[in-house]
């Protein structure tokens, strides 16, 4: 038996929660899978997981066995790595969970710039707007953006972002520019689909809180700014997405001297002692990168 094979085939169907599952991430079969955690639990002389025709689950002998389990896979995957580093090239599989509109509009090219200096590098790029667990899902490092950071995670500040108000220079043309935020009431306001109205906003005369309804919400932040550059009205957003478009000309800031609330990114990822080579690429790569967007 290969132990290795069959701590890893463990360790994914406890995570995962179902041999079909492990087997599918591992590109294998569901018999093989039970095969391998069946010898598995011959060998160390305990059950290890609760089978039912649906998912599994740790015993309480299996929860002792899994954190052991986990270390040494890992040290093995490092002393691996440790070996790939003598070449100084990273290589192997990298997998990187993000926000849609930060992975459409940012992330994948700088993903391509990766790939480009080092060749032996491989990317998968998962975009998604709700969390995904690092450990569940088996992602090397995930952006997130907001939300409660999960305690048992490392996570590692990546950038602040200050949220401006925008608009297309034919809406200003046509609906003027507002002079104070009480003034945004006058004008066709954008936001995410939410049931909130409030917009708070922080100026030189300290912060301001309006009640703004809007016609026109969407939970898509690609299509959101697909309607401020349309003239659909304005839109508080986050300064990496539109600052490129500020320096053409193509949005104009409205109010420029109040910001919205800052819009914070963390990188996270499972605790570990230490990051194989590989992941390391990425993750200085995004350290040095994404803080200056």
């Amino acid at each position: 038996m290969d132990r290795l094979k069959a701590m890893n085939a463990f360790v994914r169907a406890v995570d995962l929660g179902s041999l079909s599952a492990a087997a599918r991430e591992l590109h294998t079969t569901q018999p093989t899978v039970s095969k391998l955690v069946a010898a598995l639990e011959h060998s160390v002389g305990a059950r290890l997981l609760e089978r039912t025709s649906t998912r599994v689950a740790a015993t309480d002998e299996g929860l002792r066995f899994l954190d052991s389990a986990r270390r040494l896979l890992e040290d093995y995957e490092e002393a691996v790595g440790e070996l790939t580093q003598r070449t100084r090239e990273p290589r192997g599989l990298v997998r990187i969970s993000a926000p849609v509109a930060l992975g459409e509009l940012r992330l994948n090219r700088l993903m391509l710039q990766a790939m480009a200096r080092h060749p032996q590098l491989q990317v998968t790029l998962l975009l998604d707007d709700r969390f995904i667990d690092p450990v569940q899902e088996r992602i090397d490092l995930a952006v997130r953006i907001g939300g409660v950071l999960p305690p048992d995670r490392v996570a590692q500040p990546l950038a602040t972002w200050p949220r401006y108000l925008v608009a297309s220079p034919g809406y200003v043309e046509n609906r003027g520019q507002p002079h104070a935020p009480q003034d945004l009431a006058r004008h066709d306001y954008l936001r995410y689909a939410s049931p909130e109205d409030t917009v708070t906003l922080d100026g030189p005369e300290g912060p301001a809180r309006v009640e703004l309804a809007a016609r026109y919400r969407v939970n898509s932040a690609v299509a959101m700014l697909e309607a401020v550059q349309a003239g659909a009205g304005i839109a508080l957003q986050p300064s990496w997405m539109v600052d490129e478009l500020l320096r053409t000309g193509a949005l104009v800031r409205v109010l420029p001297r109040w910001t919205g609330p800052a819009q914070k990114a963390h990188l996270v990822h499972a605790p570990r002692r230490r990051q194989p080579m590989r992941v390391q690429a990425i993750q200085e790569l995004l350290l040095a990168a994404v803080p200056g967007w």
